[in-house]
């Protein structure tokens, strides 16, 4: 892969300066998809030659990007319609009431979140259990006094950043950087574990320390003594639906066992057993006008997804065009991923030695990541993997891993707010904000991996 020196063009550059301009804005704190719209336009017109070319990318790459999020604003839409006849029935009061003899503070609380979700995602990958976890445990925690900002980062960091990027049991992005690193699964697996564990101890205890006081920093909405003790339910209805649901998510995860079902096949289970269970709660709550109150709750349910994911929308655009969508997107072009090309020469034009191709190999990993993907880099900074260690004598799966670590984190969906809406959306937070706090910590555990990296190395 290396063989072929990357020729940066214009586009290469005005695609480059679209990031800088965009994380600046991010970091001030203003909303980016004006500027992503803008910086659209003019990738188009410098990639296609026309003026006409960069009004049809600004569309082409909208469309793109709806596209690729279509599944997670259904199964958002699906899961918040859901909750909504959940709450409508006092269902949801029936499903907490037992959770709040266990979560009986804040700080307990985020940790078995986070275990929970890291659980779940080991088995069904995080998209899933987002959905899931999102609708049985996340209303225990938030009543129980958990802030939602915070409830977001344990599932985050836990299910889209450990689970995802170690993969230890479904095994597909170790899978993917073996075969290019040339090397087994098990070997990404074994030699790297000391990196995987270094980096996701080091991040989510990172979390806790640095947001532990902000947890409890409000009362808790629904105290054990208050609140539960006068809730309004539908009394048998209630009941009904509050057992079906958990019974039917059950059935899902066996099913998933089973039948060996993972990603969308995954998720499109959760999702139709989502809205059977919100036909079912209509029907049990107001039989006479259950129609329109199905069609009520699907309504809601997608507008709040909607409203979430309108200006991500734009944002993912700009960064699709990053990787492989390019092509999709403004069609014939003279390269395969804008980001991809920015990898292989930096990889070409840094000296060599152990610790700064380890060094190399995150940065490569954390720009493939910022299409929002997180698997897409896998094949480049496998093969660099393969390529450098042959080349200084380094252990070859150790620095596969850490490609793989941070190209999951920052694509995969801790990082870059594109990548957080599944969890954003569930949790009601600004995908925005759950990537500022997520930051830091992310940080703190790549600088750890990359010391436990240098002493393997």
């Amino acid at each position: 892969m290396l063989e072929t020196v990357t020729v940066l063009s214009p586009l290469h550059y005005l695609y480059l300066l679209g990031v800088i301009v965009i994380l600046t804005v991010m970091v001030l704190r203003k909303d980016t998809p004006a500027v992503c719209l803008g910086f659209l336009f003019l990738l188009g017109v410098a990639g296609m030659g026309t003026l006409i070319g960069g009004v049809q990318t600004v569309f082409n790459a909208m469309l793109y990007a709806a596209k690729e999020f279509m599944e997670v604003i259904a199964t958002i839409a699906l899961v918040t319609a859901l909750s909504k006849a959940l709450g409508e029935l006092g269902s949801d009061y029936l499903l907490m009431r037992p959770m709040s003899r266990i979560m009986k503070t804040p700080s307990l609380t985020w940790w078995i979140l986070g275990l929970t979700m890291l659980l779940f995602s080991l088995f069904l990958w995080p998209s899933p259990s987002v959905a899931l976890v999102g609708a049985i445990m996340l209303p225990f925690a938030v009543r129980g006094g958990l802030k939602p900002l915070a409830a977001a980062m344990a599932m985050n960091l836990f299910g889209h950043g450990i689970a995802l990027s170690y993969d230890v049991v479904i095994q597909g992005a170790p899978a993917i950087s073996a075969s290019a690193a040339g090397v087994t699964t098990g070997q990404i697996l074994t030699e790297g574990r000391p990196v995987f564990l270094v980096m996701g101890a080091a991040t989510v205890i990172a979390a806790f320390l640095l947001n532990r006081r902000s947890m409890s920093d409000a009362a808790p909405s629904m105290s054990p003594a208050g609140d539960f003790a006068s809730p309004k339910t539908g009394g048998k209805s209630a009941m009904i639906l509050a057992i079906a649901t958990p019974l039917a998510f059950l059935a899902d995860i066996a099913a998933m066992l089973a039948f060996d079902l993972r990603g969308g096949d995954a998720t499109s289970i959760v999702s139709g057993t989502a809205v059977l269970l919100m036909c079912l709660g209509a029907i049990l709550s107001s039989p006479k006008n259950a129609l329109e109150k199905i069609t009520d709750y699907l309504t809601e349910g997608f507008l709040f997804a909607i409203r979430i994911f309108a200006p991500v929308i734009a944002i993912g655009a700009f960064f699709f065009l990053g990787g492989e969508g390019i092509t999709s997107i403004m069609g014939n072009v003279p390269t395969e991923g804008i980001m991809n090309d920015w990898a292989v020469w930096l990889a070409c034009h840094a000296p060599l030695n152990k610790y700064v191709i380890a060094a190399i190999q995150m940065v490569i990993g954390a720009l493939t990541g910022l299409d929002g993907s997180g698997f897409s880099g896998l094949p480049l900074t496998g093969a660099l993997a393969h390529t450098f260690g042959t080349a200084v004598g380094a252990p070859v799966p150790v620095l596969a891993s850490l490609g793989q670590i941070t190209a999951i984190f920052v694509g995969g969906g801790t990082i870059v707010p594109w990548g957080l809406i599944p969890v954003a959306a569930i949790c009601n937070v600004s995908p925005l904000e759950l990537a500022r706090k997520n930051f830091l910590p992310v940080l703190i555990g790549f600088l750890c991996a990359f010391a436990a990296a240098c002493l393997l190395l």
